[in-house]
């Protein structure tokens, strides 16, 4: 039986929080009104020592297609890109912020 993914808020507060605030910043205040709400599905497989990417949506087989947008942010550490797809937050890149890598392999090692 499959767990119930945590939400963001509560497994990585402090970054559900910049989230928002750089969303709102950005004019972006349909997809920061989702942030409170977004699980974490899963995290990015890809063995890079500096990736704390994680997924929203179920990860896709290929390209997520029609009506993908990137939504790129500027955080004061790191780098932080959303996918966007049919206006709903798909994925969280998260490069170069070790804490929340780690808490990531924490929750799926």
């Amino acid at each position: 039986m499959a767990k119930t993914p945590k939400l963001l808020i509560e497994l990585i507060p402090e970054l559900a929080a910049e989230l928002e605030q750089l969303l709102l910043e950005q004019g972006e205040s349909a997809l920061a009104r989702q942030v409170s709400t977004l699980p974490v599905t899963e995290r990015c497989r890809c063995g890079d020592d500096f990736c704390g990417t994680f997924y929203v949506l179920p990860k896709p087989k290929g390209a997520y297609g029609p009506g993908h947008r990137n939504v790129s942010l500027e955080p004061k550490q790191g780098m932080l890109i959303l996918d966007v797809v049919e206006e709903r937050i798909a994925k969280v890149e998260v490069l170069y912020r070790d804490a929340v890598r780690q808490r990531l392999i924490v929750e799926f090692p």
